[in-house]
């Protein structure tokens, strides 16, 4: 099997700050070879490796077969959480080592992609497994229960196979409460204000939209995510009747990067390593994807010369949502449910940090897209996956596990034969959509971002991991671009109404 992304050379830039650039994919430096048959129909292989998933999993025989064997699902969420997490190899000085922890014994996708860079559409498309250019689902305003009339969320359709469903934390952007049998309720919801006001005081960092510091309080669970850790844990630590969906969503690393100052003080301000960019990074890039880059907000922090501050918070804060990861993992592994739980961790999307001289989400490129994913329990047998997964992907696997059924809107495909064969074909691709009409495909080799307006980027990622060079007007690649570009879909749906009401209508 492939080897994860390991990260990529450090060197110092000509204006003296300590950048790193973009690894390759696979072992080193060697560049990972495609099945011929990656981007057409399932081989006879898939269908080997579909069986072989069979016998491994015991739930993915008929519903009635399987019900004894069902296992709990720990499903845990990351908002914000980047591919610069260990396991995903993308900065140098993350330090997740629960997380990595978690991988090292379980299934890691090196290549999962959100279907929208931004909260609200993604955890739809997660929790709905209906695609956001179907559900007209673009944005945080949404209502989101609009654009999927008739579709059972993840954990409602669980429940109605007789699941019992819990949820603590930041699940759905906007609440669900039919889905659940036990809701501790989203304690970031009160405290998100009083964080966003924080680093306008003197002793936190505000910069246009950002913000940032160490937590006044070093008390322990004060923080909305060490609550839900320890709310999480204690289900953990109960017995249950019937087997269980535990959603655990944490707010961190999103906005502000809030964090205990040991987290601040694990890595000095004159080591942080920054992104490397390329000067001339927007030159080959159309009009709206230079306007997604939003560059004023890096003008802004090259201003105040707090890039390094910036990138420094944000691994605090990454390192305080991995702890917290830690402790719920350690209550699982202590109480009755270790042998028959499957954890899965995943995150919304992905985040820029001044690549492409971009700041925040809600863009098109590989680091907006680009997230951990890993499963870990019985019959998941460790080892990296290179292929190109999708989040709306986890809906039908998960489904699959609890013996239901999945209802016929939903985009994803089931995980099932590459958690039993990381290295099995997979036929399928990512498509991302940012608002009504824009797209990416990511594939193994390639990025082909088509926008609104028909202008359009092309990315080789092996031999461009950075995407720093767009190929997309050079007749060379014009065959590349008609057969991903066949893969864009020619009509969205239009956009849903925006939210009367910060919770699904019961």
């Amino acid at each position: 099997m492939w080897a994860p992304r390991r990260n990529g050379a450090v060197r110092v830039s000509n204006g003296g700050m300590v950048c790193f650039r973009r690894p390759y994919c696979g072992s080193g430096d060697s560049i990972p070879t495609m099945s011929k048959n990656a981007d057409l129909l399932l081989s006879r292989r898939t269908v080997l490796a579909g069986a072989a998933a069979t016998t491994t999993f015991p739930w993915l025989f008929s519903a009635a077969h399987a019900r004894s064997q069902r296992p709990n699902i720990l499903f845990v969420s990351i908002d914000d959480l980047i591919d610069w997490a260990g396991v995903t190899g993308g900065h140098p000085q993350a330090r997740t080592p629960h997380l990595d922890a978690l991988a090292s014994r379980g299934r890691s996708f090196q290549q999962a992609h959100c279907n929208a860079a931004i909260c609200n559409p993604s955890r739809t498309a997660v929790l709905t497994g209906v695609a956001p250019h179907v559900s007209g689902v673009y944005s945080n305003q949404a209502a989101w229960w609009t654009g999927v009339t008739g579709v059972p969320t993840l954990p409602a359709l669980l429940k109605q196979q007789g699941y019992t469903s819990i949820g603590a934390g930041k699940v759905f952007h906007f609440g669900d409460p039919t889905a659940w049998d036990r809701y501790m309720g989203d304690p970031c919801v009160k405290h998100h204000a009083e964080d966003r006001a924080r680093p306008r005081k003197s002793d936190h960092v505000h910069v246009s939209e950002l913000g940032w510091g160490p937590a006044r309080s070093s008390r322990p669970n004060i923080h909305p995510d060490e609550k839900v850790a320890a709310w999480v844990s204690g289900v953990l630590a109960s017995k249950h009747k019937k087997p269980f969906f535990l959603a655990c969503g944490f707010y961190k690393p999103h906005l502000p990067w809030i964090a205990p100052r040991k987290h601040f003080d694990a890595l000095s301000i004159d080591d942080v390593v920054v992104p490397e960019v390329p000067a001339n990074e927007l030159e080959d890039i159309p009009e709206m994807g230079r306007r997604m880059a939003h560059i004023e907000i890096h003008q802004k922090v090259m201003g105040r010369k707090a890039w390094k501050e910036a990138v420094r918070a944000y691994l605090a804060a990454l390192a305080f949502a991995d702890a917290q990861l830690g402790r719920v993992i350690a209550a699982l592994e202590a109480g009755p449910h270790r042998d028959n739980t499957v954890v899965v961790v995943w995150s919304d999307h992905g985040w820029s940090l001044g690549e492409k001289f971009h700041w925040k989400k809600n863009a098109l490129w590989e680091e907006c897209t680009r997230v951990p994913l890993v499963f870990a329990g019985p019959g998941i047998r460790p080892g990296a996956c290179e292929r190109v997964v999708s989040l709306v992907d986890l809906y039908p696997t998960l489904a699959a596990m609890g013996g239901a059924p999945v209802h016929d809107r939903a985009a994803g495909h089931d995980l099932a034969p590459l958690l039993a064969d990381p290295q099995a074909d997979w036929s399928h691709h990512c498509l991302t959509s940012h608002a009504s009409g824009s797209h990416a495909v990511r594939t193994e080799r390639w990025r082909y971002i088509r926008y609104a307006d028909g202008t359009h980027e092309l990315y080789d990622h092996h031999t461009d991991p950075g995407e720093h060079h767009n190929l997309a007007d050079r007749p060379v690649h014009r065959p590349v671009i008609e057969r991903l570009g066949a893969l864009i879909p020619t009509s969205s749906a239009p956009p849903v109404r925006d939210v009367l009401q910060k919770c699904r209508p019961k």
